[in-house]
């Protein structure tokens, strides 16, 4: 049974095994999370080599085979060879280490998964079949960035600020907890106006 959790990756280690699209596409997201990434394989998709250039500091690609000595001191790791057998062989080493490790297309063998999610600034919705069905976690995606476009960056951050601020100077709890909970019915022009009203009375 798996938990869902949000961990902070900034500057964690993560190894991922296997130079390819699947590992070039969650590199891309381990980076975009503030993650130190080192990608070991004996080739790499020539993507990766312009994604070293954008994160020369924080990105790491290893031209070698597995071996243990890679993953020891990981955070997390992500086997995604095109072998079962090394997949598995990582899986069990990470296993006994008591390394997170996650096996592409094996839920099985991996012990944490990564759901499809929608970013929005602060704002992250997370989905997940737990395996059963990547396609309908897709349709659930594009369903859900259709419904939470970018204007909710700025909306998730005004209701941050504002939030800090009744905290701060609203001392009777019954009304603080009143206003807190009718924010989220204003729609984003209104709680500009709100946020401006607020500034003006400090």
């Amino acid at each position: 049974m798996f938990y869902p959790l949000m961990i902070d990756l900034d500057n964690k280690k993560i190894v991922l095994i296997g130079g390819g699209q699947v590992s070039l596409r969650k590199s891309k997201k381990f980076l975009e999370y503030g993650a130190e990434v080192y990608v070991v394989a004996p080739s790499f998709q020539e993507d990766f080599f312009v994604l070293k250039e954008a994160y020369a500091e924080k990105l790491c690609l290893v031209k070698d085979n597995y071996k243990s000595e890679y993953v020891i001191d990981a955070f997390l790791v992500v086997a995604s060879t095109n072998s079962k057998e090394v997949n598995s062989k990582i899986a069990s080493f990470c296993v006994e280490k008591n390394i997170l490790c996650n096996v592409v297309d094996d839920i099985e063998e991996s012990n944490f998964i990564v759901p499809s999610t929608v970013k929005r600034g602060d704002l992250l919705i997370s989905v997940s079949t737990l395996g059963n069905s990547p396609s309908l976690c897709g349709k659930i995606r594009r369903e859900l960035e259709e419904t939470y476009g970018d204007e909710y960056e700025e909306y998730v951050k005004l209701l941050g600020e504002v939030r800090k601020h009744i905290l701060e100077t609203c001392k009777d709890n019954k009304e603080k907890k009143n206003i807190l909970n009718n924010l989220v019915n204003l729609n984003l022009k209104q709680l500009r106006e709100f946020y401006e009203q607020l500034r003006k009375s400090l």
